[in-house]
């Protein structure tokens, strides 16, 4: 696959973006309008918003074509948001994801599409020699983020260093074949699509990136921490064949989810109903 002739398809997770989301888009609309040649979108999935995100979605529409959107008033994790997001593969040949509060700037995302022609997928990393990072998330941020990262390796061995930097590209095909597999709603999402990528047998490479820390974040991270581990365990268990034993558990388990007020994870018949 020769990167200029493909197209791009970039989702951005939303919730509650209005004071950020604006900048975010005018900047990748404009920039690869400016420097990819070939046919590209710009796709925000508004998860549950309750501002006016969407209001000023539609309106940068109006001014840029590349920009469209997806809605669900209802709160489904920017995991669901994803999961929802992918199902518009089939309109692309590279299908990435990047957050909405632009720590990642487009020039950097556009690195990573084209560093993908002989690997399935790239992700960016804040943890690799020769990341560039121009404000670092604060202390009690980089320590829960390293305490998951030697969760993560000692669950999945996937030797990645930075499994949950919000920038990530792969090739249509791959979205095709683990989509099925994704169940994860909430922040652990990327664990779910990083493993099932790996275990499907598709090639991930992960380069240093361009960072840039941005305020306003709306994740609590006590709350959230819990529930990504939880999430975690809940992807080891899933292909552990301890699995089908631990269906009774399914209401405790929702119980748990819905007192930390996260989305509930799927099940695969439930990811099918939704497509």
């Amino acid at each position: 696959m020769r990167v200029p002739d493909s197209s791009l398809l970039i989702l951005i997770p939303a919730y509650n973006e209005e004071a950020r989301i604006e900048p975010m888009l005018r900047a990748y609309a404009d920039f690869f309008g400016r420097n990819y040649s070939n046919k590209f979108q710009l796709v925000v999935v508004l998860n549950g918003c309750r501002d006016n995100t969407l209001g000023v979605v539609q309106r940068l529409a109006k001014e840029f074509p590349s920009i469209g959107w997806l809605d669900f008033p209802a709160p489904i994790g920017k995991g669901g948001a994803l999961i929802e997001g992918l199902k518009l593969a089939g309109n692309a040949d590279l299908i990435g994801y990047v957050d909405a509060d632009g720590a990642t700037e487009p020039k950097a995302f556009l690195d990573l599409v084209r560093k993908i022609g002989a690997v399935d997928c790239v992700i960016g990393s804040r943890w690799l020699p020769g990341a560039i990072i121009h404000q670092a998330q604060t202390g009690n941020r980089r320590f829960a983020s390293r305490v998951f990262h030697t969760i993560v390796q000692g669950l999945f061995w996937m030797n990645i260093r930075d499994t949950q930097c919000g920038a990530k590209v792969m090739k249509r095909e791959v979205v095709e074949k683990i989509h099925a597999a994704l169940l994860i709603a909430d922040m652990a999402f990327d664990i779910n699509l990083l493993y099932s990528i790996k275990r499907a047998g598709f090639k991930i490479l992960e380069v240093p990136t361009e960072w840039t820390d941005i305020d306003g974040s709306k994740v609590a991270l006590g709350r959230s921490s819990l529930t990504m581990f939880l999430s975690t365990v809940r992807i080891r268990l899933i292909y552990s064949p301890l699995y089908k034993l631990l269906r009774p558990l399914r209401p405790l388990e929702a119980l748990v989810y819905r007192k930390l007020r996260a989305p509930l994870p799927l099940s695969s018949t439930e990811t099918q109903k939704r497509k």
